[in-house]
């Protein structure tokens, strides 16, 4: 039924007293609030972004700028500066880590980089638990199986291996009961040449040592069906283990085709105070050839990992592999340096495979002067697109500062992690 109409009265008339003070401070707090949270939304931009770069050192407060200077106040909540702080680490760390990271060019390397490039040659090993025809496999039963390489040159060859253990690593008798190489072929090809396998463990051909477990067998495409195959090369091999059965795959890449070979003549020169191993080569088919090879220091320690990437016409080339004089220096090397196992290919565009390759160049290539270590560059690389990159990350690192500089001059910047990243 509502209020007597004595207390309705009333309540208007005191709605009347207070209302326009009630709606004045509502008002009030509540254009305070919106300031409040527009500062709070504009004290912390996302770092890097556009807001970031453009925010001011003081903060905005009905249209008008206070750094607090004049009140003793602190320019702003802590957070902000921590913020600003976090954004100049960051561009440093950025600037730092490019600048130190790009020092040498990308083709001539510290190996320790790459640690699966140290040794291209060494045989590729894995062991697993023995699997069996049923798709499950036996923890008890361990089967290392190793292969030579992967890819594979006209004319040479691969060697596989396998050995049984148990968990005690003792080993075990193993018996092959069929070993076949086929190409792998796709859907609307021709099916390769399936190619026997002959596994022994007599001491002879792959076999390091006879009667020690370990059988052997080696596959020469060359010398079979397959040697005009290109592509991938699959081993099935079955065995048998306590009269239990089971398999192993073994896949290699084959190139019949021989794009270039090496000469075996190499020299080397001191050019613009860096070292350069020149390797001749006949090229039958032009092209990107990709050449690697590995440097050891004068104590046989791997060193640095070198390498092209030219067009070659065909005929009689030069291949120029560099080891880069602030690499040099900055490493202390003991020179001579020897360069070894060297292996390239022509690269193919929009091809499968997408390589033909040369034969390797196995073991120590050349051996160079004891050149002294002063007689090499000390300055770091330098290339278009260092030093576009570099320019860009130095023009976040200078805002960065200013912007930490500007909204608190006293304090003094956070240390940079140049010298850090420079020293590693």
């Amino acid at each position: 039924m509502g209020a007597p109409p004595r207390r309705r009265f009333a309540a208007r008339q005191h709605w009347r007293r207070i209302g326009p003070v009630a709606v004045i401070v509502a008002l009030v707090a509540l254009v305070v609030l919106f300031a409040w949270l527009t500062h709070e939304e504009g004290a912390a931009p996302a770092p890097g972004s556009a807001a970031a770069a453009a925010a001011a050192p003081g903060r905005q407060i009905f249209g008008r700028i206070d750094s607090g200077a004049a009140s003793g106040r602190p320019a702003a909540a802590p957070g902000r500066r921590a913020r600003l702080v976090e954004n100049l680490q960051l561009a440093d760390r950025t600037f730092c880590s490019y600048r130190n990271s790009t020092r040498y060019p990308h083709t001539s390397r510290p190996i320790a980089e790459q640690p699966d490039q140290v040794y291209p040659n060494a045989p590729v090993i894995d062991t697993q638990a023995m699997r069996q025809g049923s798709g499950a496999s036996d923890p008890n039963v361990q089967i290392q199986a190793s292969q030579s390489r992967v890819y594979m040159a006209a004319g040479e060859t691969v060697s596989f291996s396998l050995r049984a253990l148990d968990t005690g690593g003792q080993v075990l008798p193993l018996m092959v009961t069929r070993a076949v190489a086929q190409g792998i072929t796709f859907k609307g090809s021709r099916a390769a040449a399936q190619v026997a396998l002959s596994f022994a463990d007599d001491g002879a051909g792959a076999d390091a040592f006879a009667g020690d477990g370990a059988v052997a067998a080696v596959l020469a495409p060359a010398q079979t069906g397959l040697a005009s195959f290109n592509g991938t090369i699959r081993a099935e091999v079955r065995y048998s283990v306590g009269g239990n059965a089971g398999s192993v795959l073994f896949d290699v890449i084959y190139s019949p085709e021989l794009p270039a070979r090496w000469t075996g003549q190499v020299r080397e020169a001191l050019e613009d105070g860096s070292l350069n191993f020149y390797l001749k080569a006949e090229v039958r088919q032009a092209g990107r050839y990709v050449v690697s090879g590995r440097v050891d220091d004068a104590r046989g320690k791997p060193f640095a990992l070198v390498s092209s990437n030219d067009v070659l016409d065909a005929g009689p080339n030069e291949v120029r592999l560099t080891m880069f004089g602030k690499l040099l220096r900055d490493q202390e090397a003991a020179l001579p340096l020897t360069l070894r196992d060297v292996d390239g290919y022509l690269l193919k565009e929009n091809a499968d495979p997408d390589r033909a390759l040369m034969p390797r160049l196995e073991g120590k290539v050349f051996t160079g002067k004891p050149h002294p270590l002063p007689a090499f560059s000390d300055a770091e690389w330098q290339g278009e697109e260092r030093s576009r990159y570099l320019a860009e990350f130095g023009k976040d690192l200078a805002r960065a500062r200013s912007e930490l500089a500007g909204f608190d001059p006293s304090a003094p910047l956070p240390p940079s992690e140049c010298a850090k990243t420079e020293n590693r």
